[in-house]
């Protein structure tokens, strides 16, 4: 049998959640000698095959259609099922994007898979997968195994490793029927600027209410420039105005899982925590020594975060 990872790009481009997705696969093929097929679904993507042969796909499938140009999940959606149709697969992967998780679902529903959502972990023993995600606002890690045929799991950005591991690297083309897309994709407006995407950043910098003002991001964004980071928010932040809502991290916002988050004037609710409480190092700044962000924190810094940034950016700088 086959493990199908479902590699997601953009514009051509592979995400980094992509090649996670695929080094774990390769494990768990490895472990449950299988093989794992990578399929990409776009226009103009044939340069994501050479990629993805150095991460250990055994083949990479490219649906390569100019009606798939845009995403649309009706569209993607039944290229995905209609692969795993084919395939039969023990087990399809795919980032816990924001493309990830609808798609995840829609092809789910399509093709009656078992879905596990957002997974921390996968485990391969005994002939069955084992998938573990956070669960309660991420206060447990609850495991699930999934009792269909074919199992389905997202995976949370920034947890699996990245690993280089040749695969024997050829390429094949599926075309299946493509419905047509109910709609139409006009424009994509982008945000411009040269940092890291929140969900896929290895460092984030993130402010909340404590920052007094939407001028008080200036030294969360100075902070974010010198490190090479991502700039998050929590959410009392954003219902002030201060932030739009595609930096919002925590249960109504987004998941990540940095290697390095700074939370600074964020008092550490249980919602904000569910949203980056699997980040490998936390730092807190806060001027309450009781903020609930100290419980949770690698390291803490009780202190008026005006002061605190720029000594801390200084000495970044001179580092």
């Amino acid at each position: 049998m086959s493990i199908v990872v479902c590699a997601e790009q953009r514009d051509g481009k592979l995400s980094k959640v992509a090649f996670e997705a695929l080094s774990e696969g390769k494990r768990l093929a490895a472990a449950a000698g299988d093989t794992v097929k990578a399929l990409v679904i776009g226009s103009g993507i044939g340069a994501c095959a050479d990629e993805l042969k150095k991460y250990g796909a055994d083949e990479v499938v490219l649906a390569d259609n100019e009606a798939l140009a845009a995403y649309t999940t009706e569209t993607y959606a039944a290229v995905l099922a209609a692969f795993i149709a084919q395939e039969s697969p023990a087990l399809v992967l795919m980032g816990h994007s924001v493309v990830g998780r609808e798609l995840a679902a829609r092809a789910a529903g399509i093709t009656d898979c078992g879905l596990v959502s957002d997974c921390t972990e996968v485990i391969f023993a005994d002939g069955d997968y084992t998938f573990k995600h956070p669960v309660y606002a991420g206060k447990a890690i609850g495991t699930f195994k999934i009792s269909s045929a074919i199992r389905m799991a997202t995976l949370r950005p920034n947890v699996f490793a990245i690993t280089e591991a040749e695969g024997t690297g050829t390429v094949a083309e599926f075309a299946p029927e493509i419905p047509a897309a109910k709609v139409t994709v006009k424009a994509v407006n982008k945000v411009s600027g040269d940092r890291p995407e929140l969900t896929e950043a290895d460092i984030i910098c993130s402010g909340g209410r404590g920052l007094g003002g939407p001028e008080g991001f200036k030294l969360i964004e100075e902070l974010a420039d010198t490190l090479g980071a991502a700039v998050g928010s929590s959410r009392a932040a954003v219902d002030a105005g201060w932030r739009d809502h595609s930096a919002q991290v925590g249960q109504t916002g987004k998941v990540v899982s940095p290697n390095l988050y700074i939370a600074s004037g964020i008092s550490g609710a249980i919602q904000h925590l569910a949203g980056m409480g699997t980040s490998k190092y936390i730092v807190g700044i806060n001027k309450d020594g009781e903020a609930n962000i100290f419980n949770v924190a690698d390291y803490g810094i009780e202190g008026d975060l005006n002061k605190v940034i720029p000594v801390l950016v200084e000495k970044l700088k001179e580092a």
